[in-house]
């Protein structure tokens, strides 16, 4: 298994479609889902979500690209890009978000900025 200097792996976990999981999924590298999937997703690197993939729980990653269906909470560390066949029922917390035409988006969106720059922020406040 290789690590890019980010610290998670370059290999892809593929959850084909016709794989339906109940439970929790961690990865410390890639992960691309066409399946179903009942429970949360944790994946330190990018997460890939085609078509036919149906996720009810909280998603958190660090990159992630949308085409298929989610119900829940999405943490996304970076950037998050829901694709036109997207449908999201929930709330989703990133730094950037791309919603395509024809895209989907039931909930609140929350743009969250670095942690340092939340610091920064919070001393300007209080001066």
């Amino acid at each position: 298994m290789s690590k890019k200097e980010n610290g998670y792996s370059e290999d892809v976990s593929i959850l084909s479609d016709g794989v339906n999981i109940e439970g929790k999924i961690t990865s410390n590298g890639n992960v691309r889902i066409d399946g179903k999937i009942i429970g949360d997703v944790s994946v330190k690197g990018n997460l890939t979500l085609g078509n036919s993939a149906e996720i009810k729980g909280e998603v958190t990653a660090k990159n992630m690209t949308a085409s298929g269906k989610v119900e829940g909470i999405l943490k996304i560390e970076d950037k998050l890009t829901l694709e036109s066949t997207c449908v999201i029922k929930g709330d989703i917390i990133t730094k950037i978000l791309v919603i395509e035409e024809g895209a989907k988006f039931d909930g609140k969106s929350s743009m969250t900025q670095s942690s340092s720059y939340s610091s920064t922020s919070s001393t300007n406040a209080a001066d």
